[in-house]
């Protein structure tokens, strides 16, 4: 099912009804903005991925949709190529942000991060050895068929595992995964 509105309010309500894999909105709607939209879709709990699609790229803006619980973050000069694999991504559980943007969210994130002999991995202690090793691919960036090429296992294992990892952290998706990553010293920027 697909449709279309130009308003934030209309747009939550077509969510409810349609139940689409993934809606793509933007920042800037009348009545309800993006973020509202995000906002009101995870609340409701619909099985909803959103994408957010727009000219905004500042900082406070991506991490304000990500905080809102989008699943995704693309400017719309995005390649058609590269928004139709963005969407297939999202559909898939998958999690993206523009690569120039996460370039400088990551560096953000990697300077407000304490040193990691500072901080606790104590997050991670639920994790196994191999969802720890899980986490670290994912962290940077890798597709579950490149994570399972890598560890030689099959790519239905490292989705039970990525699946775990959320499950044992208590995170909604990806992107939260990468982010404590990050946040415990997992994975530094660069590494």
């Amino acid at each position: 099912m697909a449709a279309e509105t130009g308003d934030g309010g209309e747009a939550v309500e077509l969510a409810r009804r349609l139940l689409p894999d993934v809606l793509i909105t933007d920042l800037t709607l009348p009545r309800l903005d993006g973020l509202g939209v995000t906002r009101a879709v995870v609340a409701a709990g619909l099985p909803v991925r959103v994408l957010i699609v727009t000219d905004h790229d500042t900082d406070e803006d991506v991490l304000a949709a990500i905080a809102a619980g989008a699943a995704g973050y693309v400017c719309k000069d995005a390649p058609a190529d590269e928004l139709v694999a963005t969407v297939r991504a999202i559909a898939a559980g998958g999690a993206v942000v523009t690569p120039m943007v996460l370039a400088r969210i990551l560096t953000r994130v990697a300077e407000a991060l304490p040193a990691p002999e500072t901080t606790t991995s104590s997050k991670l202690d639920s994790l196994t050895e191999r969802e720890r090793e899980v986490l670290v691919h994912v962290a940077r960036g890798h597709s579950n068929a490149e994570i399972a090429a890598a560890l030689q296992v099959g790519e239905t294992t490292i989705k039970t595992h990525v699946g775990h990892v959320l499950t044992k952290l208590r995170l909604r998706d990806r992107t939260q995964a990468v982010v404590l990553a990050y946040e415990t010293g997992l994975v530094k920027p660069g590494a």
